[in-house]
């Protein structure tokens, strides 16, 4: 390998590192600047078209991130996370209208504490198209209906009812002040899960548990510690979130 052979390929490192930590950052247009320059300099890159139909898919622009994860296949037909991302993409209709980027959750939500946090399926989820929108880690609500606790999405789309045995006892709480923040933690399959957490407790409501731990599924970490610690290795944060983001160290 000659010198200029070797620069180039620490830059295309330097650049994908960039490209990764703006993404962890939910600074998606910049995260597709700094793919577009490696895809200028290294136009094989499967992994920079991989991280830059991430970015298009955060921003709701799913026409281009369809585009960029058919280059990758293209050039890695053997590329498992392109294929995914492609099938999820294909339920989305032709005229589904680009709604921007998704609020993310802070990274604590996902930080185990018993009593106050819960994993829960979805009943009646979404239909397909709506659901192809929405991955690991994005900021759902939930909106008390009745005596039906929904969730949806940050754009107001209904994504499922929280079950009626965690539902009514939350609606009662949160009637009587607790607040809660809730994410998804998958969406595949056709089914919803999602984590909610309480993140006020009111006075008048001291002693109340949220999730009381007999036949409650026990929450755990999503992400990894390092996540907290400011150096992260995104690839073992939550599949459906950064999977895309693997980094290339060959050469290194």
């Amino acid at each position: 390998m000659t010198y200029e052979d070797n620069a180039q390929s620490k830059l295309r490192r330097q650049l994908a590192r960039q490209a990764i930590t703006l993404a962890m950052e939910g600074k998606w247009r910049e995260a597709i600047t700094a793919n577009n320059e490696i895809i200028a300099s290294s136009p094989d890159d499967a992994e920079a078209y991989n991280r830059l139909g991430r970015a298009y898919v955060e921003l709701g622009l799913y026409s281009q991130a369809k585009q960029a994860y058919r280059q990758s296949t293209e050039l890695d037909p053997h590329n498992t996370i392109a294929r995914k991302n492609l099938e999820r993409l294909a339920m989305l209709s032709e005229d589904t209208q680009a709604v921007g980027a998704p609020d993310k959750v802070e990274p604590e939500i996902f930080i185990e504490e018993m009593g106050k946090a819960g994993v829960v399926n979805l009943n009646d989820p979404a239909p397909p198209e709506v659901q192809a929108k929405v991955v690991a880690g994005d900021r759902v609500y939930l909106k008390p209906q009745g005596n039906v606790l929904a969730v949806e999405t940050g754009h107001g789309e209904y994504l499922g009812k929280v079950d009626s045995k965690h539902g009514q006892r939350l609606i009662k709480l949160i009637g009587s002040g607790n607040q809660y923040a809730a994410a998804v933690t998958s969406a595949a399959g056709g089914k919803i899960t999602v984590i909610i957490k309480e993140t006020y407790q009111h006075p008048s409501q001291s002693g109340q548990i949220s999730f009381p731990p007999r036949g409650i599924k026990a929450p755990k970490p999503y992400v990894s510690e390092k996540m907290f610690k400011g150096d992260a290795d995104y690839e073992e944060l939550n599949e459906e979130t950064l999977e895309d983001y693997e980094e290339d160290t060959t050469g290194e």
